[in-house]
This record gives C-alpha cells, structure tokens and sequence, in this order.
C-alpha cells in the first residue's frame, strides 16, 4: 500500500487487466451474441425469436449456470490475483442484496442478482407493493424462497383491488410477470438466492404506482422511466423557483404526447406560476375525450371553478 501511494502504475496495469478480461468476453461469441439480442429485446422482439436468450430463460436448462460461469470464473480470477482491483461490471449492494450488471442497452438490463436470507430475516415483512411498467424474466439459478404474489385485479380511484398469493421458487424456475400488473415480494431465503434476471421497460411507460397490501390503498407513483423522472424533477424544480418564463414551456408539455404523471406534473406547475395560461390548458385537456388526463382534468377543472368563479372569464375556456 505504502509502494502504492508513490507509484500507482501497478495498480493501474491490474485494472486494465481486470478490463481486457471483461472486453475478450465482450468480444467472444457469448458476449455478442447477449448484447446483439439484448438490443433486438429492447426494441420489442419476443424472447421467443431470440434463440441465445431464450435458451437462458428455459426452465431447467443448465445452459444459464454455463453462461454465468465463463463470464465470471476468469474475472474472479484476476481479481483475486489482484484483490485490490474493482470489478469492472456494473454493481449495486446493500445488507440484503447485491446486483451485477451483465449487459445493458437503454433502459433493458441482464442482471445476475443475490439475496442473503439471514438479512432477508432481519428486515421487517414489506407492507406496500410497487408496480413499475415494466416486463421481467427471472431463472433462479441456486436457492429457494417463500416469495407473495400480489396482483392488481382492478384500478380503482384512490387506489387498487389487490390479490396476494404466496408460492415457493426453486433452482431451475423461470418466472415471468409483467410489472404494472404484478409485484412479487420475497417473504424469507433458505441461505442465499441466486437469480439471473431480464428486464426490459413495456411500450406504454406508465407510472410506478405503490399500493399499501392492506386495503390497496394508492401511497405514491412516479415516473416509470429516469428520463420521465428527470423531467418531473426539472418541472417541479422550475416551479419551485418561480421561473415565470417557463410556464409557455410546461404548458407545451402538459398538451404533448407521453406520460401522464410527467404532463400532470408540468400541468400543476404551470398553474402556479400562470393561472390564466395553466387554467387554458386544463380545459383543453379536459375537452379531449381520448386523452388520459381528460377525466381529471375535468374533475380538477369543476372543483376550481367552484373555489374560484372569477376563473370562468379566463378566455379560450368553455364553461
């Protein structure tokens, strides 16, 4: 270490080491084949007409242990000839979970996922569910798990009619759920679950919606991308700092094509920083019948002119 601090050029080398062992994978036939599917996977082809990552997400294959095995034997093996080089994939971990990321295009990941049990024990059973836009395979490659499947069976205004079933998965299981509709909650691990897992984001990028498990009640939703989430944030935080300049912008935003929550935020905020312009906006949205934010535009329309009759003269707006 001492040697380190006035020379880091070993340190340096190793990690470029650790590097030329990931890009020779990369450019193995494994590693093209994975990213040139992963892409035609991402534009909306079915697993079914991807014949490399369908072998990895077929029940009972060994084919996923083999692929996970000839990626990661000769990196842990550079890296325990050099210990102090970091692995050059991506990597998230907390006390519960740790999560590798293999291959990644856009917002569509192959993810090899960890899960220790004996934490998984110490953190109290969850008492909400999340629902993101998305569509998820996941080939559990070693362990076994208690896991709820909770189901929405019917949107409801403030909320959701849920179903909650509980089932046990295994080594050798492939899952699949889509994600606005399903949720799966693991309740305890016999030691440590070991999953492979593909996801890629569903067409429409709806909301991230979470419902409390007792009574389905709706406890918050965001954006279902970070693109859509960003722009969330950059119309609140022009909001916030009284940017009267931008109301044009984010009434532009608010009437254009895309996702409902992020033109339902730009809406508000255009409201508080241009009532007459955000209150001819409201009207517009709430006199297109095909428009998702119709009916609460309408709702939202009625209950400010009951607050605020002054708003009926605001031009442009039919009463």
């Amino acid at each position: 270490m001492r040697a380190l601090r006035s020379n880091d050029a070993p340190q340096r080398s190793a990690q470029a080491a650790v590097g030329e062992v990931l890009g020779a994978w990369r450019d193995s036939g494994q590693g093209l084949q994975v990213e040139r599917e992963l892409r035609l996977f991402s534009g909306g082809a079915a697993i079914e007409d991807l014949p490399f990552l369908s072998t990895l997400f077929c029940q009972n294959e060994s084919a996923p242990i083999h692929f996970v095995e000839h990626l990661l034997l000769p990196l842990l093996g550079r890296l325990k000839a050099d210990p102090l080089t970091q692995s050059p994939l991506r990597f998230s971990t907390d006390d519960i979970q740790t999560t590798l990321v293999i291959a990644k295009f856009r917002n569509t990941t192959l993810t090899l996922q960890s899960v220790s049990g004996a934490a998984l024990d110490r953190k109290p059973y969850p008492n909400s569910a999340s629902f993101s836009p998305t569509e998820t395979y996941d080939r559990i490659l070693a362990g076994t798990a208690r896991v709820l499947k909770v189901a929405v069976e019917q949107q409801l205004p403030n909320g959701a009619l849920l179903s909650c079933n509980e089932s046990v998965i295994e080594q050798g299981q492939v899952r699949h759920r889509y994600g606005r509709s399903e949720a799966q909650l693991l309740r305890s691990v016999q030691g440590s679950l070991v999953t492979l897992k593909l996801q890629r984001p569903t067409a429409d990028h709806d909301v991230t919606r979470e419902y409390a498990l007792d009574g389905g009640r709706l406890l918050r939703q965001a954006a279902g991308t970070p693109h859509d989430s960003r722009l969330e944030l950059a119309a609140a935080l022009l909001g916030r700092m009284a940017r009267l300049d931008a109301a044009p912008l984010l009434s532009v935003m608010a009437e254009e094509e895309g996702n409902p929550s992020l033109r339902w935020q730009a809406l508000r905020e255009c409201l508080g920083l241009d009532t007459a312009r955000g209150f001819r906006t409201l009207c517009s949205l709430a006199s297109r019948a095909d428009d998702p934010l119709a009916v609460p535009a309408g709702a939202l329309r009625a209950q400010l002119l009951e607050t605020y009759p002054e708003l009926s003269g605001v031009s442009e707006c039919p009463a």
